[in-house]
């Protein structure tokens, strides 16, 4: 009982940084929110994502005893960023339109593949020992 409600926990945590890693993305040191310096993008939730994600992922690889239980961070996550991304609050698109997107899916994704892989990996290991 304690892992699956440690697993609803991580994966609420995913929902929670995609909504925020997404609404912050596109950040520009343009003097509103930040100081201004050429009106430079910024996109700092993409470091988020690339340290957050696969920790998620790590976290409930611990209490998962199946991959798929070990990957639903990272699929709510992505499930998050497309949901809200394309059908944002009021019907709007939340996705930016150019690389900040890319490699925010990118920071998110990767880092948590090579989790998961990890995962796997100790997965087959364990069944070797026996």
């Amino acid at each position: 009982m304690s892992d699956r409600l440690a697993l609803v926990g991580i994966a609420v945590a995913a929902f929670v940084l995609a909504v925020l890693e997404l609404f912050f993305l596109p950040l520009r040191l343009d003097g509103t929110l930040l100081p201004r310096v050429e009106d430079w993008p910024f996109p700092v939730t993409v470091v988020l994502a690339i340290v957050t994600t696969p920790l998620l992922v790590l976290a409930a690889s611990r209490h998962a005893h199946r991959t798929l239980a070990a990957v639903s961070p990272l699929l709510v996550w992505i499930g998050t960023l497309l949901l809200f991304g394309l059908f944002g609050p009021g019907g709007d698109v939340v996705l930016l339109n150019d690389w900040r997107t890319l490699v925010l899916f990118a920071g998110g994704v990767l880092p948590s593949a090579i989790a998961v892989g990890a995962h796997m990996g100790r997965q087959a290991g364990a069944r070797d020992d026996h």
